[in-house]
């Protein structure tokens, strides 16, 4: 039989070509934000939002109008080079009206959203952790106002405390965490089971800390993404409070105030109509794209 020999020299291999494969570690926000600037309609949507208030900070201090200066000379112009979206039945500039909306019904979207988002946080986190009869006398009440829709509860607060920017924030603060306060109970009650909070268990965490350093963090993209949604629905919800009467008061002017006078000459002059309402589509429109693309950038089971 022919004697068969074998190299038994090691084997040198070219690594060069693996550690070109090698990406770069990313965190969980890294790698959200790179696949949040994959999607261009998310992205797209982040720079009106970014371009909404930027303009309705910056914007009014570079004209000579002012969103109370009545002009009687310029009654119900059509827009013109003068005045970019014509004025309203007293002269005033609606340009400027609009942009002095804009931080009107942004604010509230926002601190709306905030104070939703402290108030479900807090009760939806703590129901979820402690469970038991506890969890279930404190979603019972939950249910019971959810069953009643929010925008009674806001009308009857707005009816009892009077129009005016800080009752809005108050009214639509307290009837809106519902909602949140639901979710992040479902999120809670799915992560107390997982190993890590067993393990701060083990070594005597209290709750407490578990509810805020290892809970609540784990369900901070769903949070997010649920807070994001929640900001054009307030702005929305003030619209509908404006166009009723129950907006802010004069001669602060919302979008839903400006479009609440536009519908009162509509067939006169459409466009006292058009501009406001054209910026609240495109806020709302904006703020929801965000929202999806957060969803699918903060997913974990979309993570590659």
């Amino acid at each position: 039989m022919e004697n068969v020999s074998f190299d038994t020299s090691p084997v040198v291999q070219d690594i060069s070509a693996f550690e070109d494969m090698k990406t770069p570690s990313m965190s969980y926000w890294q790698d959200a934000w790179r696949r949040l600037k994959q999607n261009k309609y998310a992205l797209l949507s982040l720079g009106i939002i970014v371009g909404i208030i930027l303009a309705a900070i910056i914007g009014p201090f570079f004209s000579a109008y002012s969103y109370s200066w009545q002009e009687l000379d310029s009654i119900n112009h059509s827009p013109s080079w003068e005045h970019w979206f014509g004025t309203d039945a007293l002269g005033r500039d609606l340009f400027i009206r609009v942009l002095y909306g804009a931080r009107i019904s942004l604010s509230i979207g926002v601190v709306v959203s905030l104070i939703n988002l402290g108030i479900g946080v807090i009760y939806g986190g703590m129901s979820g952790l402690l469970g038991g009869k506890v969890d279930r006398l404190m979603m019972n009440f939950v249910d019971i106002l959810y069953g009643i829709p929010s925008v009674i509860y806001v009308i009857l607060l707005m009816v009892f405390l009077k129009p005016g920017l800080l009752n809005i924030f108050l009214a639509m603060g307290i009837a809106g965490w519902l909602g949140m306060a639901r979710m992040v109970r479902g999120q809670i009650l799915s992560l107390k089971e997982q190993e890590f909070v067993l393990a701060a268990h083990t070594i005597g965490a209290n709750r407490k800390r578990i509810l805020w350093q290892h809970l609540l963090p784990n369900a901070m993209g769903i949070i997010v993404i649920n807070l994001t949604l929640a900001i054009p629905r307030a702005i929305f919800l003030e619209a509908f409070l404006s166009y009723i009467g129950l907006g802010v008061a004069a001669p602060m002017a919302s979008w839903g105030v400006l479009a609440n006078e536009g519908v009162s000459v509509l067939r006169v002059y459409p466009y006292q109509l058009f501009f406001p309402s054209l910026a609240i589509c495109l806020t709302l429109l904006a703020f929801n794209y965000l929202g999806d693309g957060l969803r699918d950038a903060l997913d974990p089971k979309m993570r590659l």
